[in-house]
């Protein structure tokens, strides 16, 4: 009764082996369900292409992050030396591009690892807390032997008899349906 008043988070499914955890990801995808995960205790050769994974804009994010870095490094020493506050150091010319490259370098290095590091974190959309999966007592099999796919409520076309039925269709050896903890 009191799962009647918590909310879906999603209906969960575990499969025997990471060839029929392949197959119902794909059975997924194919009937059109975005938002699902999979979970397995190691990498499966295929998963990507299988759930139709998209390449990652994290290498973009971290190339934005370098140029503007490398950018800002260099028009700030520019501006600062040579119209600013230039001065003459030993007749050097005031833009002098050699004595800029360390500090460059630096800033492209750093403003590339602030942009990786947050990039991935709000990929990632951490900090979570707390996954309502971990409150499934089969879910710890998910790091040692278990294969789990999660359909999440938050698919525009979520329906979890829908959902349960596309499990059986693919093996599914148990399936459950997961609520939030709040």
């Amino acid at each position: 009764m009191e799962a009647d008043n918590r909310q879906i988070y999603g209906v969960l499914a575990e499969f025997r082996n990471p060839k029929e955890l392949v197959d119902a990801a794909e059975s997924v995808k194919n009937s059109g369900y975005s938002d699902f995960d999979t979970y397995a205790p190691f990498p499966i050769h295929g998963m990507e292409k299988a759930m139709g994974v998209k390449k990652s804009p994290l290498g973009w994010i971290v190339l934005s992050g370098a140029l503007i870095g490398m950018v800002g490094a260099l028009a700030l020493m520019v501006w600062v030396m040579g119209y600013e506050y230039p001065m003459n150091i030993s007749g050097k010319p005031f833009i002098n591009i050699p004595i800029y490259v360390p500090i460059t370098f630096e800033l492209t290095v750093l403003l590339a690892a602030f942009a990786a590091t947050f990039g991935m974190i709000g990929l990632n959309k951490l900090p979570r807390f707390n996954n309502p999966l971990f409150n499934v007592e089969r879910f710890e099999k998910a790091s040692d032997d278990g294969f789990f796919v999660c359909i999440e409520a938050s698919d525009d076309l979520f329906a979890e008899e829908k959902a349960e039925k596309l499990f059986r269709s693919n093996g599914a050896t148990h399936i459950e349906t997961v609520y939030d903890s709040e």
